[in-house]
């Protein structure tokens, strides 16, 4: 299984490489002899129904979990051998939001900032929250926000995190259609400016520069 991916334009030398993974859940045996090359400015969409490894894929493709055979490169480098220099350059949402509860919106993404060792300076985390429809509801504790506004909570996450590699598991769950327009453009600009994005989704995605992987 190979799937080559590569934009018309790379700003930056990143290069997210899969190289034959193989890997067995139980006795079950999900995918094998999978190769994948994403480049700087692409998206890949991984597809299949439930149970055929998606997420299994994506935590292969984090370092979260090892395959049974095969390896995971990050700009020509196994992603085990300097794997704190690979997670800086990672952002990974899984199906868990991975807020904590009783922090503020606002809170969160300066919690998320000290823990990457990245500066983040209130306005910016403000105008994040903001340009999510998250204004007047920065300052409330995240376990009165709703399902949807913690997605956007994690979307402004996603802009002030500054990762150039985006794996996101299922990242248009409990969004409306607004929420999801919002998070399409910016997934793209992301891409637009060299970004590379790993995404699972049961919906159908239309962003520049995506090709697809059915498992």
């Amino acid at each position: 299984m190979t799937n080559e991916i590569s934009p018309t334009s790379s700003r930056t030398p990143y290069v997210l490489e899969a190289r034959g993974l193989s890997c067995v859940r139980g006795e079950k045996q999900l995918f094998s002899g999978l190769n994948l090359r994403l480049s700087a400015g692409a998206c890949l969409h991984v597809r299949g129904e439930n149970g055929v490894g998606k997420t299994s894929l994506l935590r292969l493709l984090t370092g979260l979990a090892k395959p049974d055979s095969g390896e995971v490169m990050w700009s020509n480098q196994n992603i085990s051998k300097d794997s704190l220099s690979y997670h800086r350059d990672l952002l990974f949402l899984g199906h868990r939001d991975g807020l904590k509860e009783d922090l503020t919106a606002l809170e969160n993404l300066q919690t998320y900032a000290v823990l990457d060792a990245l500066p983040l300076t209130q306005e910016k985390a403000l105008a994040a929250l903001w340009r999510f429809g998250l204004r007047g509801r920065e300052h409330l504790p995240v376990n009165c926000l709703s399902a949807g506004q913690k997605r956007r909570v994690l979307m402004a996450r996603m802009l002030t995190r500054e990762a150039p590699l985006w794996i996101l598991d299922e990242p248009f769950n409990a969004l409306d259609i607004k929420a999801v327009h919002e998070l399409k453009n910016l997934i793209s600009e992301h891409l637009l400016h060299g970004g590379l994005v790993v995404m699972t989704s049961h919906q159908d995605v239309n962003i520049p520069n995506m090709q697809v992987l059915d498992l």
